[in-house]
């Protein structure tokens, strides 16, 4: 899935972004980029259900390939 970023304005101007397809923390690294976006800061958040998913990253893969050449 490709990373999105999904806006909505409501009907009294309160703006919502919405962050998809980025899993663990890698989120909170585009707060600032939709700050500036819309130039506003946020006064609220909730974590979605990706954030307590866990990303694979390239790290983690060495990690795993080492200790399996060392068993």
């Amino acid at each position: 899935m490709s990373k999105q970023i999904r806006f909505e304005i409501t009907p009294s101007g309160e703006i919502r972004a919405k962050t998809i397809g980025m899993k663990g923390e890698e989120c909170l690294n585009y707060v600032d980029v939709i700050e500036k976006l819309v130039d506003a800061q946020a006064v609220d958040s909730e974590f979605t259900e990706e954030y307590f998913e866990t990303s694979i990253t390239e790290e983690q893969k060495i990690q795993k390939r080492t200790h399996l050449k060392r068993e």
